[in-house]
This record gives C-alpha cells, sequence and structure tokens, in this order.
C-alpha cells in the first residue's frame, strides 16, 4: 500500500472516527437527561449544576476518602523516608519500619480482624518453609490459599464469636474496611512469596546476558521490572518480617498493582531508580488531569447507574451498546485511577510495581492485548505462577480455562462472573486458532498485504464486537439478560446496530493498525 494511500485512508479513519464519538457523547447526555429520574447513586454534583453519578460503591468510597487517604500517604512517606536516611536502614530494617507502620494502617482499615490477616499469613509462612523443597508443594500450596480465599468469601470475613463466646467482643472491632475483600490481594502475595522460595534452588531458565542485550533500560545501566522479578534474591530476605512486609505493604496493600515477592525484596535495600524524580512528578500531574476528566464523565454520563439500575431493558439496541461500550470506559478509568495512586504512592517510597493500565482500553484489538493491557500486573502474576507451571503455550487451549475460572472466583463467588469468564473462553478459541494459522502464513506482495491487513482489520472488529457482549453480560446485564441480548440485537430492529458496530470497531481496528505503525517507525528511528 502506497503512503500517500495510506495517509488518504488515515485522514479518512480519523474523521469516521470523530463523527462516531460525537454521535455517541450526544446520545449519551441525552440518555443521561432523560432517564436520570429513575437512576439510582446519582447525588448532587459540583459541575454545571449536574447530578454526580457515584453510584459504583467502589469508586465512591475511594473518591471520598481521597483526601484522607493523601494525608495518610504524606504521613507514612515521610516517615519512611526519615528512618530510611537516618538509620541508614537496608532491607530487613526497611522492612521492620514499613511492616509496623502497615500493622498501623490495617488497624485502622480492619481492626480486631487483623489477627486473622497474620494468623493464615503465618500458617502460609509454615507451610512454604516446610513443604517448599518438596514435589507436592504446588499442590499443598493451591490447595491452602484457594480454601482460604473460598471459605472467607462464603462465612464474609468470619466472626470471632464462632471461635468462642469469651472472643465475641472484638466482633464489635472490625474497622472501617472488610478485610476479607482485601485479602484476595493478599493470597496472590502469599502464594508468590511461595513459588520464588520454592524456584531458588532449581535452574534459572531467565537468561540475564541476552536480557541486558534486549532491554534498553537495563543496557542503560537501570534495572527493568523483569529483571527484578526474574533474578532471584538471596536466602535470608524469605525471613518472616520481610515476608509479612511484603504482604501488608502499605502503598500496595488495598489495590495493588500486583508485584512479585523478588522483586518487591529486592528494592527494599535502595529506592528505585527506574524512573527520575521528575518522571515521578509527571506521573502524578497526569493522574491529576484523570481525575478531572473522570469528574467530568460522572457528571455528564450516567453510564454505571444505568446499569445498575436495571433500566437498559427499556432502551434500544443501539442505546445498549452506548450504555455498554460507557460502562466499560467508565471502568477503565476508574480502575486506571486507583491503581496508578497507589503505584504512585509506592513509587515515592522507592517500590516499583507493574503499570496496570499500559494501554488505552480503545486501543486493543485483540483479547489477548485487552488482558494483557488491562490488569496488567495480574496478567503478568497469571502467566509466572500460573500458566508457565501449567505447561504454558504447549497447552494454551486448556490453560485459558483454567486461568479464567480462577480470576472469576479470585474476583467473588458469583454466576454472572463464570459467565464471563466462560464466554471470553469460548471467544478466546478462534482468536487462538486463528494466530496460530497465520504464524505459518508467510505475507508477499502489496496486494496480499493489503488483504491480509483488511481480514485483521474484520477479525478486530469480530473480537472487539464479542468482547463487549462478554462484559455486558458479566457487568451490566448479567446471564439472565443473555435472551434479551440475542432477541434484541437478532431481531430486525438490532440488524442495523449490529452492522453499524461492526463497522465502527472495523475503523477503529484500522486507526490502532496506523498508531502501532506509528510506534515502530518511531522505534526504528531511535
Amino acid at each position: 500500500m502506497s503512503r500517500s494511500w495510506r495517509q488518504k485512508e488515515l485522514a479518512f479513519l480519523i474523521l469516521y472516527a470523530v463523527v462516531f464519538y460525537a454521535i455517541v457523547i450526544r446520545r449519551s447526555i441525552q440518555l443521561s437527561h432523560d432517564h436520570y429520574a429513575k437512576l439510582y447513586g446519582l447525588r448532587p454534583g459540583w459541575v454545571a449544576g449536574r447530578l454526580n453519578d457515584v453510584s459504583d460503591s467502589q469508586w465512591r468510597n475511594v473518591r471520598e476518602n481521597l483526601p484522607i487517604l493523601s494525608v495518610v500517604f504524606a504521613i507514612f512517606t515521610l516517615i519512611a523516608s526519615l528512618f530510611r536516611k537516618s538509620c541508614s536502614l537496608k532491607a530487613k530494617g526497611m522492612a521492620i519500619v514499613w511492616l509496623l507502620i502497615s500493622i498501623a494502617y490495617l488497624s485502622y482499615l480492619h481492626g480486631a480482624c487483623i489477627i486473622f490477616i497474620i494468623a493464615i499469613a503465618s500458617a502460609n509462612f509454615l507451610l512454604v518453609k516446610i513443604f517448599g523443597r518438596t514435589t507436592y508443594f504446588s499442590f499443598v500450596l493451591w490447595i491452602f490459599n484457594l480454601s482460604f480465599l473460598v471459605c472467607n468469601r462464603i462465612y464474609e470475613g468470619y466472626r470471632f464469636s464462632s471461635f468462642g463466646e469469651h472472643w465475641a467482643y472484638l466482633d464489635h472491632f472490625r474497622g472501617t474496611f472488610r478485610w476479607h475483600i482485601c485479602f484476595n490481594l493478599v493470597v496472590l502475595r502469599m502464594i508468590s512469596f511461595g513459588y520464588d522460595y520454592h524456584w531458588t534452588d532449581q535452574h534459572n531458565h531467565f537468561d540475564i546476558k541476552k536480557h541486558f542485550q534486549r532491554c534498553d533500560y537495563c543496557s542503560s545501566g537501570k534495572t527493568c521490572y523483569l529483571l527484578l522479578q526474574e533474578r532471584r534474591v538471596t536466602n535470608d530476605k524469605f525471613s518472616f518480617p520481610i515476608y509479612l512486609c511484603y504482604l501488608l505493604y502499605a502503598p500496595l496493600y488495598i489495590a495493588g498493582p500486583i508485584i512479585s515477592f523478588n522483586a518487591f525484596a529486592s528494592q527494599l535495600d535502595s529506592p528505585q531508580k527506574i524512573y527520575s524524580s521528575r518522571e515521578v512528578a509527571w506521573y502524578g500531574f497526569r493522574w491529576i488531569f484523570s481525575l478531572s476528566l473522570m469528574e467530568l464523565m460522572s457528571h455528564l454520563f450516567y453510564y454505571n447507574a444505568f446499569a445498575i439500575s436495571g433500566v437498559w431493558n427499556q432502551l434500544s439496541p443501539m442505546d445498549v451498546f452506548i450504555i455498554g461500550y460507557g460502562v466499560l470506559n467508565f471502568m477503565w478509568l476508574k480502575f486506571f485511577l486507583i491503581w496508578r495512586y497507589f503505584r504512585f504512592w509506592s513509587l515515592i517510597n522507592g517500590i516499583v510495581a507493574p503499570e496496570n493500565m499500559p494501554r488505552c482500553i480503545n486501543n486493543c484489538h485483540s483479547l489477548e492485548s485487552f488482558w494483557k493491557n488491562w490488569h496488567a500486573s495480574f496478567n503478568k502474576w497469571l502467566v509466572r505462577y500460573v500458566y508457565i507451571p501449567l505447561g504454558g503455550s504447549q497447552k494454551k487451549m486448556l490453560n485459558v480455562w483454567v486461568i479464567f475460572t480462577f480470576v472469576a472466583v479470585w474476583h467473588d463467588l458469583e454466576w454472572k462472573l463464570l459467565s464471563w469468564a466462560w464466554l471470553t473462553c469460548i471467544f478466546f478459541i478462534p482468536e487462538m486458532l486463528v494466530k496460530s494459522a497465520t504464524k505459518s502464513i508467510e505475507v508477499k506482495g502489496a496486494f496480499r498485504e493489503f488483504i491480509f491487513r483488511e481480514l485483521s482489520a474484520v477479525a478486530g472488529a469480530v473480537t472487539i464486537t464479542c468482547l463487549m457482549v462478554a462484559n455486558l453480560i458479566g457487568f451490566v446485564i448479567g446471564p439472565s439478560g443473555i435472551n434479551w441480548l440475542v432477541s434484541g440485537f437478532l431481531h430486525q430492529e438490532g440488524w442495523p446496530t449490529l452492522g453499524g458496530l461492526l463497522i465502527s470497531f472495523y475503523v477503529g481496528t484500522k486507526l490502532m493498525f496506523h498508531i502501532s505503525d506509528a510506534k515502530q517507525r518511531k522505534d526504528k528511528a531511535r
């Protein structure tokens, strides 16, 4: 394809995208205006006298607690920095400082329930130390952690009175935040600690020399996250204080991002040097800008309120698509803000965690790229501790079912999440088959390259549609709405909407190709 043709194509794609978003924004504002009286979770706002959509409990809690959280952020950072500089503390010393800070933090969040957290964590530590060098270690570790993951939810964090009436008074001191919700992340850290300890005496397949040749960060004298994760730490780092500090580390405790034990322990000795102070400050400024964008979005568009109020079943297929698309973007921005806030806190304190949202949700045209760039730190965790131990790419078809079922159960014990997980697996299979087939095809000549690119764009449009359906069922209409969705979109009135969606997603995929091409040209020019 000639350069001039691609420039003309890009101009058309941008024009289409502008028109598409103009229609979506206009209709979203109209829907919010027409139906606001039927929606739950709207409160008086501060933008142009409009109501604010705070129907999402997770975002509402974070938004309301941002001032006090930022004060805690500043105090804890100051205390940790003073101890590090005045006492020249290394790994074990800093672990004890952060452990004391974190215990104070968790005592406010969970009250007496911190006893449950430390008891389960201590049992896991003993289990790892006893069985960590055995061949059946993986089985023991997973059974232990999955059992608590499920039981914590079933018994809703347990009651102290269940262990005897003389403990019942502690049920009056359960803190301000349910401990078993946060414990899902602790489970991931306990498994990470277990495997990193288990692998210390095994052959390391990670080639550090090759990595230095390929990695721009490491070749420039810095240390990237992958090297921190794969380079094993010494046995003295697997002590109980460092382990408990890793599980309870205040900046990453509530929401992550998820960091491996190796990467965490190796950064306790000295603060991170991947990002300069200027880069960290710019990171914080971008977060403030994104928060402003979220405030504008929640005042203008009531996407999440539509989803939880059940009003979607009164709307046309086109309007349901707009709400579903809006919910997906709302969720992306919500998690983007939550994860980047806590990652920023951790960065200031010298610990680099993986970025959870490295790419915008509207720049992913395959299921694989979507999941690699949504909860990216969780994806890294799943690859390292689930996907590879299960056989990696050799058993990919089977592994994807195990992984997504685990992800659904890890989030919560709900049928709609399992429906979402299994639907995603069903949609994943054709993509994996097509990718496997295209690897063996050698594309030569301008015409064949053009055809291949067009087919890839069509495949991307279908994939994005499938992703939309899975997330609509998982997070908006639930499994009970599947029949309505099928009848609504496959009915005579729904066909034009479905066709319009596929065309729009086709255009979006082509735009993503142009963005990818521009990045490749930029990388080659370096």
